[in-house]
């Protein structure tokens, strides 16, 4: 079904509605995304309905952008949503236009909630997976007989952070190394389990790594430690957006992520989840107005002071369009481009070597590999600047590239067709 922004109540400033307020500066380029969204829901395959999806995002003619691990861009209707926020609170930045803003936000946590598979009161919305992330590493109460468990794959966010309040506090850090070419996900489950100690009162993960694209089996890693009383920090960044999440079934203490890659939502926001049972085991790293010690859940957690409130808003765009396209749907079709993508570099592409897994099981949207012989620094820029694809480079000898809804099968084989000839 096609996307249409959400409405929210009429407020007592003015009795603004978001219907009305939304017909500010964005309101005719927000009108024709809407318009041209896609009017039935198409297959894996129905790349007439896919081609029709990419025409929600202002991506310029020929370029091929497979860089949803690091930055997204948003659809149309969702950046047209931030702009006339903006302009609404430039033109009146009073406390009485604001106060519609306490409305929008409570609607875009409900919304986040239950697109997460969670309870709107376990949901902080904050500025990236990196704040979410810092603001357990600074809130539990570790000290010299604790120790935190971490995977070496994990983003410096969920990995530095720790060894730095581990040097003020004195509790211990490891890592746990799952190895190359991981064959199942026992095997993954197994290098964590084999390294917990009596001591260990945190496991701390990313759910799918940005480095390698490997994907760990987080219930099962959630539900071990529980039974042991340790708390678990998953670090969503490349799930959030991207994967069927439910909060609740996996059973993890907190999750982190950001709404500037696979959400393709505003920029500088982002997710904290906080299970309500884990909700006082945590201590607000920032206390602002608002904050009071009879705030419950994540509520203790997002008195962040003066936030861009266009952001907030636009987030109910963001869930809008999102559900619009289906989460089933938009995870089938990624991890379908990503499937199509590393077969194309493993058959076509000479002395190539995926490092992510090519079983589905094990992976997701990121698909890192090497090349022998390649000087993958020059092919990165190179890749940019004379065939416009846009991916990263991982250190000095992986590229990763990561496909989203909307890239084409035409631009998957595009990719290959250069890899191949380079």
């Amino acid at each position: 079904m096609p996307y249409f922004p959400v409405k929210s109540p009429q407020t007592s400033a003015g009795r603004v509605s978001r219907r009305s307020f939304l017909g500010g500066l964005g309101a005719a380029a927000a009108a024709a995304a809407v318009t041209c969204a896609p009017t039935a829901l198409g297959g894996l395959d129905d790349e007439a309905y896919w081609r029709q999806i990419r025409r929600q995002f202002p991506l310029r003619s020929g370029f091929i952008l497979m860089n949803a691990a690091n930055l997204c861009p948003s659809p149309i209707q969702v950046s047209e949503a931030v702009r006339a926020y903006t302009r609404d609170i430039d033109a009146d930045a009073s406390f009485q236009n604001r106060s519609k803003y306490a409305v929008y936000l409570d609607r875009a946590t409900g919304l986040l909630a239950r697109y997460m598979g969670a309870d709107s009161d376990e949901i902080a919305i904050v500025r990236n997976t990196t704040e979410g992330n810092n603001q357990v590493v600074a809130g539990l109460e570790l000290g010299p007989e604790d120790e935190v468990l971490l995977w070496d794959e994990n983003h410096p966010s969920n990995n530095l952070s720790w060894d730095v309040a581990a040097r003020r506090r004195g509790f211990g850090v490891r890592r746990v190394t799952t190895g190359a070419d991981p064959t199942d996900s026992e095997q993954l489950f197994a290098a964590f389990a084999e390294t917990v100690t009596p001591r260990t009162r945190v496991l701390s993960f990313s759910h799918v790594s940005n480095v390698t694209g490997v994907a760990l089996p987080v219930a099962e890693l959630c539900a071990f430690a529980r039974d042991r009383d340790i708390l678990t920090l998953i670090d969503g960044a490349q799930t959030f957006g991207v994967h069927e999440v439910d909060l609740h079934a996996i059973g993890c203490d907190f999750y982190t992520g950001s709404a500037h890659k696979w959400f393709m939502g505003p920029k500088e926001g982002g997710l904290l989840y906080v299970r309500r049972t884990s909700a006082r085991r945590l201590w607000p790293s920032v206390v602002g107005v608002g904050w009071s010690e009879e705030l419950e859940g994540a509520g203790r957690f997002a008195t962040l002071g003066q936030r861009d409130d266009a952001m907030y808003a636009s987030m109910i765009e963001a869930v809008g369009f999102l559900e619009s396209v289906g989460n089933a749907r938009i995870e089938a079709r990624v991890r379908s481009l990503a499937a199509s993508l590393k077969s194309g570099i493993l058959t076509s592409v000479k002395g190539a070597k995926l490092i992510t897994p090519e079983d589905e099981a094990l992976s997701g949207g990121v698909v890192v590999f090497s090349v022998a012989g390649w000087d993958h620094g020059a092919v990165f820029e190179r890749l940019y600047e004379d065939h416009r694809i846009a991916g990263a480079q991982i250190g000095p000898e992986w590229l990763r590239l990561c496909p989203h809804v909307y890239n084409t099968r035409a631009e998957v084989t595009r990719v290959v067709d250069v890899l191949a000839a380079i």
